[in-house]
């Protein structure tokens, strides 16, 4: 097993340095946006505070428009509200392919020609997906953590860990969703197909449900209602 998890996370590379570094980046600019905010936090404010405050529970954001201010409030509202759905087209993509993009190629044949069990090859999939899911994360973390170091929003390094706990939880769920229908339906597209829809729905009825009270029955089961 240790085999097939070490290649398969060195094929995994290059999703996770790009993901990874373009997340990160992204990050860098939200902590510089920040900065820029605070300068013009008056303004800033009465602006937030004219938009209907549907529009700010849609996204995660309280009415309290002063709540975008603190460093928690303005992460959650800019990245976090965002997240689980721009990493959850890496985790159908990913998910679905684990297996069948080999079974659709025809090499999955030739894979198991070799003295390596099913179980073997499925866990060391698994593992590395996991494991390349995490990375991703940790330097996303790790680039959040590189521009507080000069700025203004301060977050303590282990505070800022526990959404990423959290968002990968979701993450893996949906991965494990999009690896579960990749097995049942006819094939790998289809599968990422109904993963995606289901991410997306997830996501509009957990935010819907924020306005809409009649929806939080609904929200109970989608997974997006509880992250965070």
């Amino acid at each position: 097993m240790v085999t097939v998890f070490r290649y398969s996370v060195r094929r995994l590379r290059g999703q996770v340095l790009g993901w990874g570094i373009a997340l990160a980046l992204l990050a860098l600019l939200i902590v510089y946006v920040y900065d820029a905010i605070a300068l013009q936090r008056e303004q800033v404010a009465r602006l937030i505070a004219s938009y209907p405050p549907e529009l700010m529970a849609f996204f995660g954001g309280s009415q309290d428009a002063l709540t975008m201010f603190t460093p928690e409030g303005f992460l959650s509202l800019e990245f976090f509200s965002l997240m689980p759905v721009v990493l959850g087209i890496f985790a159908v993509l990913m998910g679905s392919g684990l297996l069948v993009s080999d079974e659709e190629k025809g090499t999955l044949d030739l894979i198991m020609a070799h003295p390596v069990s099913r179980r073997t090859l499925f866990t060391g999939r698994l593992l590395s997906l996991v494991v390349a899911t995490a990375g991703i994360l940790v330097i996303v973390w790790l680039g959040f953590m590189l521009g507080m170091q000069f700025s203004t929003l301060s977050i303590a390094w282990d505070r800022l860990l526990r959404p990423f706990v959290s968002l990968l939880a979701v993450v893996l769920l949906f991965e494990a969703l999009a690896l579960l229908l990749s097995m049942v339906l006819p094939s790998r597209r289809l599968a990422a197909t109904v993963s995606g829809l289901l991410l997306v729905a997830s996501y509009f009825v957990t935010s819907l449900a924020r306005i809409n009270k009649d929806l939080e029955a609904v929200a109970r089961f989608s997974p997006l209602n509880y992250l965070q």
